[in-house]
């Protein structure tokens, strides 16, 4: 199996952004991007996209030619970003989907890219990005799977083979997220409630005896963190969630409405320092979140 020299990545927000850096230092010299903030140059894509790879004008250019494509867009964009670069994709294109999406909604975009000509592969990613990177923990599935696994071995992934049938990997990370997400939602409101009547180190403190952890304080300060940082993201990949959920039959009656909490993190995200919530100090977080405007 030949090893791929050739990337093109698709969003260029944190994940585009570590593939890029490590799969460059990994040894792969040929990369293009394209992400759709770039028509704007003061966008954190754009300004992130300096460095030894191509910053393409459109999707379509950007993939041109590359053996591997990465799709590392939002959820809700994940079927926009298969059908932008139907005009290059090849029988030798490797269409890899690491977007947290609905098992309907990947296989949605396996049958886009297999029209086009791609091979698609499911990607599943089990853990958050930072910090192990391109070697986070993936499931993959698809009946071209085992085959991108083998090609991809040089590079020394964390990718185990979960199914041929598209959409069973994806059902794992979805009804994860239920809980993950969740939590991280569960953690804000307890928190911002507790901060109102002076008891979160006590709320905290239970939650040591009740669920043990080391560290409950840092802990909730690193979830809500990641809320504020990536909760446009996370509030739709919640709604893919609510998605997965009905798909299987069951009412969505927490997944959904953890989604309108993502929104939330989102708004107040934007107001907040961006060192306060890369090094997060959970008081200074709630000391944020409750000042009055």
């Amino acid at each position: 199996m030949t090893t791929p020299r050739s990337m093109a990545i698709i969003g260029f927000g944190e994940v585009g952004q570590t593939f890029a850096k490590q799969f460059h230092a990994g040894g792969l010299a040929d990369i293009r991007l394209f992400d759709i903030l770039f028509a704007d140059p003061k966008s954190i894509p754009s300004q992130a996209a300096t460095g030894p790879w191509t910053k393409s004008a459109s999707a379509s250019e950007a993939v041109a030619g590359a053996e591997v494509v990465v799709s590392a867009v939002t959820a809700g964009s994940d079927l926009d970003a298969a059908r932008s670069v139907l005009a290059a994709l090849t029988p030798k294109t490797w269409f890899w989907d690491l977007n947290s999406v609905s098992p309907g909604t990947k296989r949605e975009a396996a049958a886009i890219v297999e029209a086009g000509g791609g091979r698609y592969v499911e990607s599943a990613v089990m853990s958050s990005i930072p910090p192990k990177g391109i070697r986070s923990p993936m499931l993959l599935g698809g009946p071209h799977a085992k085959a991108f696994i083998a090609a991809m071995a040089p590079f020394d992934l964390d990718m185990t083979f979960y199914a041929e049938e598209i959409g069973k990997a994806s059902a794992v990370k979805m009804c994860r997220s239920v809980l993950i997400k969740g939590l991280e939602a569960l953690l804000t409101e307890s928190m911002l409630a507790a901060r109102h009547y002076g008891v979160e180190a006590d709320v905290l403190a239970s939650l040591t005896d009740t669920i043990p952890h080391p560290d409950w304080t840092k802990q909730a300060g690193y979830m809500i963190s990641r809320a504020l940082l990536h909760g446009r993201r996370r509030a739709e990949e919640m709604r893919e969630v609510a998605k997965t959920v009905a798909e299987a039959g069951v009412a969505p009656l927490l997944s959904a409405p953890t989604a309108e909490r993502q929104d939330w993190a989102a708004v107040e995200g934007a107001r907040i320092a961006k060192d306060l919530l890369k090094t997060p100090d959970l008081k200074r977080l709630l000391d944020e979140l409750t000042a009055k405007s």
